[in-house]
């Protein structure tokens, strides 16, 4: 009789291994389960699950489970046709949060979608990503739809007379971009009471119109302000000479 060792979950079959990993990914609280988490609590070998569904990636897909990688100690979701506008999100977000440019190695922690390795690739360097994230953050800066204003009296009969109208410059609403510009200027702070969430916790800002879209103002930079919810509360049409 030869001696040989049985190769662990090697009898298990396929669904078997595959409910096998969905339990592991529960027991962890995630969607996912690492080859080292899998090793210390399968039943199985995470080779014998690379053999048997050709990668871990396949065996993950198969399970209903999602890839990861494990990036300086953190894992992450590995997510494939990546755009750049997701990456710059990314920045962005990571920018409101430390309230300051992101350095490469504030990708290496959780609040990072993606690690440096992807800007890396994508764009030669993070100091290339950080140059191409400013263009993208600065392109609505110029070139805004023109919309029609009227003018409104009431008429005698109680109804809304229009008695003219004119081109606006730019749109009513501000975008995404225009806000991070005008927060990042203003410092992430209240530019009435100095209040801003990066000292003190709870502190909710906001980016409004110095002099109001109703009274003529324009939605550009210079006439955008950040204040504080309690700051800008209340204020209706009033604004600052």
């Amino acid at each position: 009789m030869k001696f040989e060792l049985e190769e662990l979950g090697r009898r298990l079959a396929d669904e078997e291994l595959l409910e096998d990993m969905r339990r592991c990914a529960k027991a962890n609280g995630r969607d996912s389960v690492t080859k080292a988490e899998y090793e210390s609590t399968g039943k199985a070998h995470p080779s014998t699950i690379e053999r048997r569904f050709g990668s871990w990636v396949k065996a993950l897909e198969q399970a209903g489970l999602h890839p990861t990688r494990v990036t300086h100690g953190v894992t992450r979701p590995v997510k494939y046709g990546v755009t750049d506008q997701e990456l710059f999100e990314n920045i962005k977000s990571l920018w409101i949060t430390l309230g300051r440019q992101p350095r490469a190695r504030d990708l290496t922690t959780p609040g990072s979608e993606f690690p440096a390795q992807r800007y890396q690739r994508r764009f030669g360097s993070w100091s290339g990503a950080l140059k191409e994230f400013v263009a993208w953050v600065n392109s609505d800066s110029s070139g805004e739809p023109q919309q029609e204003a009227t003018e409104t009296n009431q008429g005698s009969s109680g109804s809304a007379v229009q008695v003219g109208s004119s081109k606006r410059r730019s749109r009513r609403d501000v975008s995404d971009r225009q806000r991070f510009r005008v927060l990042v200027r203003d410092g992430f702070r209240c530019r009435a009471c100095g209040a801003s969430p990066l000292t003190h916790v709870g502190v909710e800002l906001h980016v409004d119109h110095v002099l109001p879209w109703s009274k003529g103002g324009e939605t550009t930079d210079d006439n955008l302000l950040t204040k504080c919810k309690q700051c800008n509360l209340g204020k209706g049409n009033a604004f600052h000479a």
